[in-house]
């Protein structure tokens, strides 16, 4: 043999070798994956393809205080369906097809019974395991889907497939949108749904899911390894009736005043309960939305309705007296080389302290302040954080807008600031803080926090309540309080007000008329000075109930006074909760005694059952609208040309308010929800015991008492 031939032999064994090496190797390293490491591989490729998923939790509802649904979370499904499911066979899938595809297409009516069997055997074909049937389906269509043929088979016999994705709504939609607010990842919580948010949101459940083709992941199981925990429930005070009138009489003045802006509170004088809270913007198309919360976050120069805090300060301290003279000039005058005017032209002359007050002149009160503080003018300021004007309100929602009284050694303080502040300028507070002081006057002094929410339950069950909570017991002594209800009402009964007084009930309150600068325009809005119009008060005002601001911000049609821009919008409210509170004012006169006064046009009715009314004001021809969603029970009010009708609500979990009711529709109602019921007297009902908003226990005893 060659010795070329022996070369190339010894190569070929050489080759051979180093394949014999390199096959072993790779077996080895096989033996070495499936025997002695295979769990761990295994484990890694699970992890990559299997994932525990979050499954959202139902988020609490928010109810109004008579239990009507101000936000809630309406459950919604994805449906998908595994078409290669390993007990669906061939023989079951041909059986069952065709009645599958007539329901689906009598279910969603969007496509045909022969279409809908071709897109299902395509998935088949295809061999899809997650495919989409459809999106967005309600709780009633998942129930029908269930029962289908194949479907009802389930996930692992018949490939059927949920997913359930919950969407909050609002039912009363626009209805005070921005103090309900919204929680959402990544942007700043606003409103009751931002502050509750936790207690709304309840905990997520766990589901295992597997990642398939195209990056989509389909749940292994047929339920949740972990079930979420629904979230609890937010029982508000609002009272959505009020609400509904306080936000269309803002939205018909800021119209009617092609205004910027403008916001509406209502609060109760003993409790602190915002009953109504409305904040309205103008859009770039011209109409008005919620799209900030002005009456708590916006914090700007108050003008004259601050000015009950100065006179405030003057009484407590001793050095005035309401009956005091005090001379206002000719309605100029000079404060070092800056002059101050009173609107009235010609000025008011020499007057007393009270009517200075009821014409609301800026020069009165800048020379008593300026003339018993000048020297000390910390303790004016000491005098106005003493009542707590200094500091936030602390309320709930956020984004509370921080008060600015400046100390008298604030770098910014001058010569001027002392009688510039008297009447309402160089310091800043939201309209919620204002009428907080305005509350407390009503109030016999005691400073109480606004508040938006009583109670939060889970499954019926209280979780917690929240009671009042005072601020400042007593921001001033009796004799000071006595003389400042006094000066509130001659401001209705005699001053810049008089245009609010009516016969029925008393208002007391001051009007504000003030030149503001604002973030957005400055002093100045569409080439005009920049007003902004407010009324703060509270009714009835011998006996108060409850306190209320409206403020209008720059209002163009060059009418910019506060009784004649804010007034309006208070009385319509006032007139409002006078008119369905039937235990803030006396009782309604006889028919006849009324129809005999000539007083009113149309008669008074009684609240009942919306059908029942309608049918008697149509026998009658008396005119009537509603002035809110309709529904099986109504409030009415009579007003000038008609009688309207407001929705009543009735929350089978809660005690309803039948006030004003006739004995038989509110014995009615109360039985039907499980209550005995006690009547005393006869007519009308007046009082219940039970409040309205209680929940409700089966066979509890009510007690109304009639009129």
């Amino acid at each position: 043999m060659s010795q070329e031939r022996k070369n190339v032999i010894r190569r070929i064994y050489l080759v051979y070798l180093v394949l014999i090496v390199f096959s072993l190797a790779i077996i080895s390293k096989i033996i070495q994956i499936q025997l002695v490491e295979g769990e761990k591989w295994i484990q890694k490729a699970e992890s990559h393809s299997t994932r525990f998923k979050d499954i959202e939790a139902v988020r609490g509802n928010i109810y109004a205080s008579d239990g009507s649904l101000l936000a809630t979370s309406i459950p919604n499904y994805e449906i998908r369906w595994d078409a290669m499911t390993d007990a669906l066979t061939d023989d079951i899938f041909e059986e069952n097809i065709d009645s599958l595809s007539d329901c689906l297409a009598k279910l969603f009516k969007d496509r045909s019974a022969e279409e809908w069997e071709f897109k299902l055997r395509k998935a088949r074909e295809n061999g899809d395991r997650y495919h989409l049937i459809k999106r967005k389906v309600r709780y009633n269509e998942l129930k029908a889907l269930r029962s289908f043929p194949i479907f009802s088979k389930g996930q692992y016999k018949g490939g059927f497939i949920y997913l359930q994705q919950n969407k909050r709504e609002r039912p009363f939609q626009v209805l005070a949108a921005r103090t309900i607010g919204y929680s959402r990842d990544g942007i700043k919580p606003v409103g009751l749904e931002g502050a509750y948010d936790k207690v709304l949101n309840g905990l997520s459940g766990r589901r295992l899911m597997q990642k398939i083709a195209g990056g989509v992941w389909m749940p292994i199981n047929d339920k949740n390894e972990l079930e979420p925990e629904d979230g609890a429930d937010l029982y508000t005070t609002i009272d959505i009736n009020i609400q509904d009138v306080a936000e269309k009489a803002l939205l018909e003045q800021l119209k009617k005043q092609d205004a910027d802006h403008g916001c509406v509170v209502l609060m109760e004088v003993a409790t602190g309960e915002v009953k109504a809270i409305a904040n309205l913007t103008r859009t770039k198309n011209g109409g008005y939305y919620e799209i900030y919360n002005y009456a708590v976050g916006e914090s700007t120069e108050p003008g004259s309705t601050f000015k009950l805090a100065s006179y405030l300060a003057a009484i407590e301290d001793g050095f005035i007296d309401i009956t005091d003279s005090i001379d206002t000039e000719k309605g100029k005058y000079m404060f070092y080389d800056t002059p101050m005017y009173d609107s009235h032209k010609g000025g008011f002359g020499k007057i007393t302290v009270k009517r200075a007050f009821e014409v609301s002149s800026n020069i009165a009160v800048a020379k008593i302040i300026n003339r018993y503080y000048g020297k000390q003018p910390q303790k004016f300021i000491d005098r106005l954080y003493k009542i707590g004007l200094n500091k936030p309100l602390g309320l709930e929602i956020y984004g509370e807008g921080t008060p600015n009284i400046k100390s008298s050694n604030d770098p910014s303080w001058s010569g001027i600031s002392l009688p510039w502040i008297s009447h309402g300028y160089e310091v800043a507070l939201t309209p919620l803080q204002i009428l907080s002081l305005y509350n407390a006057v009503a109030n016999d002094g005691s400073f109480v926090k606004p508040r938006f929410v009583r109670e939060i339950k889970k499954m019926g069950k209280s979780l917690e309540r929240f009671d009042s909570q005072v601020i400042n017991e007593k921001i001033c002594s009796d004799r000071t309080l006595a003389k400042l209800q006094t000066m509130l009402e001659g401001v209705v009964e005699n001053g810049t007000a008089k245009n609010l007084r009516n016969a029925n009930y008393k208002i007391a309150g001051k009007t504000g008329t003030a030149q503001i600068a604002n973030d957005k325009y400055g002093y100045r809005y569409k080439s005009k000075v920049s007003y902004q119009a407010s009324f703060c008060g509270y009714f009835p005002a011998d006996n108060p109930k409850y306190s209320c601001i409206v403020v209008v911000n720059a209002p163009s049609r060059n009418v910019y006074y506060g009784n004649l821009v804010a007034g309006p919008i208070f009385k319509e409210i006032a007139d409002k909760v006078y008119a369905q509170s039937i235990d803030i004012h006396e009782e309604l006169k006889k028919s006849d005694q009324i129809a005999s006064s000539g007083s009113v046009e149309f008669p008074i009715s009684k609240n009942g059952y919306t059908k029942d009314l309608e049918k008697i004001f149509n026998e009658l021809r008396v005119p009537y609208e509603f002035r809110s969603a309709g529904s099986t029970w109504t409030v009415t009010k009579t007003g000038d040309k008609k009688v309207e009708f407001y929705r009543r609500a009735i929350d089978s979990r809660l005690v309803p308010d039948v006030r004003g009711m006739n004995a038989q529709d509110a014995v009615y109602i109360l039985e039907n929800l499980g209550m005995y019921v006690k009547m005393r007297g006869s007519g009308a009902v007046k009082k219940q015991s039970i409040a309205p908003g209680e929940q409700i226990s089966a066979g509890q005893k009510i007690e109304l008492q009639l009129s």
